[in-house]
């Protein structure tokens, strides 16, 4: 099935003073560490296709200071370990449905269905979260593919769900359930085709509890969701693109419990693509708003 990784947490301790986006809004005594809990997604949602950047390793919250490069909540200033290269321009080049931007590789054990017009992968265990992805693959006449054609392949459909429990033993001990879901479809990855639209939604819950390495006990509870709606994507066999059309979506909440002590985060991020270079980017964290830009490709914000 498609290649995905689990996020990372890779918040420091400059966290909030560091990032050029981070909002000062404090709810609680906890508020900090529910920050760092902003730094990744809920482990296990990159395999879902959602906008949340994959990286090396279980991205579970952990109650503790971090180490590493510092980035607001997230990389490159957005939450969740960041966005997906896709989405600010880091994609590689490429065309056909198996490369460029949002292009797809199937593993060939997936099991298909004449009936419905679905190949189903899965389920398939992954450090712990069991993985199940349902694709319908079509070409330009809308007849369903058994596999992806490298020339006629027109559109995918991927719907995916993971579950499971997850476990983390750096900087403590950490144990998170997941239940994540997503469904995104792809268009436009014939090989002739100049452009892709995407469109497409995931969901993440997870609910972890452990000790920091300063033996604390902790859990939190955190939900994240996205929705990409017609985004649109040149596509180019020698350079790099970014999206002309379009918006992103992101929600993420945290509730951190500390020694029994509580505190609640809210974070919204919504990337509005307008055919320029500079991508509109709207911050809301705790009722307070921010109007943001972000230069493509691969910029950061800069919020006014």
């Amino acid at each position: 099935m498609a290649r995905s990784r689990f996020l990372t947490l890779t918040a420091t301790a400059t966290l909030l003073s560091a990032a050029a986006c981070s909002l000062d809004n404090n709810n609680g005594p906890n508020a900090f560490l529910s920050d760092l809990a902003f730094s990744t997604a809920p482990a296990g949602l990159d395999l879902v296709s959602s906008s949340y950047a994959p990286s090396d390793s279980n991205g579970m919250p952990w109650g503790g200071p971090g180490r590493g490069r510092g980035g607001g909540p997230g990389m490159g200033g957005f939450m969740g370990g960041g966005l997906g290269d896709a989405f600010v321009g880091g994609a590689a080049p490429g065309r056909g449905p198996h490369g460029g931007p949002f292009g797809l590789r199937i593993d060939a054990n997936c099991v298909f269905a004449a009936s419905t017009g679905d190949l189903t992968c899965g389920p398939t265990a992954k450090n712990g979260l069991t993985v199940t992805t349902i694709y319908t693959i079509k070409n330009a006449a809308g007849t369903a593919q058994s596999a992806i054609d490298s020339v006629t392949t027109h559109s995918v459909r991927l719907r995916t769900a993971v579950t499971g429990t997850a476990t983390r033993s750096r900087d403590g001990s950490v144990t998170a359930t997941v239940n994540n879901s997503g469904d995104r479809t792809i268009t436009g990855l014939a090989v002739g085709s100049p452009q892709r639209t995407v469109n497409g939604t995931s969901q993440g819950n997870e609910t972890a509890n452990g000790t920091n390495r300063e033996g604390k006990t902790f859990s939190s509870v955190r939900t994240a969701s996205d929705t990409t709606t017609g985004l649109v994507i040149p596509v180019s066999a020698t350079a790099q693109t970014y999206p002309t059309a379009g918006t992103v979506v992101r929600r993420m909440k945290v509730i951190m419990t500390i020694d029994g002590t509580s505190s609640t985060r809210e974070r919204r991020e919504a990337l509005t693509y307008d055919g320029t270079t500079t991508a509109k980017l709207q911050i809301t964290e705790n009722g307070t708003t921010k109007n943001c830009t972000v230069t493509l490709p691969r910029g950061r914000p800069t919020c006014s």
